[in-house]
């Protein structure tokens, strides 16, 4: 049984990765390389994700916060908040986008639903096209795993290979991130 699950999970992954619209990739690594500081929210198990990708964010030389950390500073023009919103409906996510908005920071959304009204407002849409939990669009790639597994197990890999092409595209080594990791622990 668990052969037959692997396999089914590395399937449902490579149907993703050969959907991904890559010009949806391009405009947040080039939003992250503008930005002079970055700001990330995501909720749940797409936060957990999310916040992995602000830590690299991070590791390649951006001042990066996590949204309700209490050390965040305000947002301001120059900036970038970063909200992963899978079914694009989470209502807070609206607030939030809304908020940062006012404050002159660009926005981007990575959702698995860019028709819904938070991701089709924000200055950048990443559309993820896999099954998400309460996600609504025929176009994403069904899985058989509960919930919006296939979603938010996919943005663990997608934030990696984008955060490998930064690294690339900024000309760092993996020395030069591995200096800007935590070192008390």
């Amino acid at each position: 049984m668990y052969k037959e699950y692997y396999e089914l999970v590395l399937e449902e992954h490579r149907k993703e990765f050969e959907a991904q619209p890559l010009k949806d990739l391009d405009m947040l690594r080039a939003a992250v390389r503008e930005a002079d500081r970055v700001f990330v929210y995501g909720a749940g198990r797409e936060g957990i994700a999310a916040r992995s990708f602000a830590m690299r964010i991070m590791h390649v030389g951006k001042e990066t916060y996590w949204l309700l950390d209490d050390a965040t500073p305000g947002m301001k023009a120059g900036d970038l908040f970063v909200a992963v919103n899978g079914s694009g409906k989470i209502g807070y996510m609206d607030y939030f986008l809304d908020q940062a908005g006012k404050t002159g920071a660009r926005t981007a959304v990575i959702t698995g639903a860019p028709a819904e009204r938070t991701p089709s407002e924000a200055d950048v849409c990443v559309f993820v096209p896999a099954a998400v939990y309460k996600g609504t669009d025929p176009r994403v790639v069904s899985s058989a795993q509960p919930m919006g597994n296939l979603f938010e197990q996919h943005l663990f890999l997608l934030f990696d290979i984008l955060v490998m092409m930064l690294e690339k595209e900024m000309h760092l080594t993996h020395e030069q991130m591995e200096a800007r990791h935590r070192n008390v622990e």
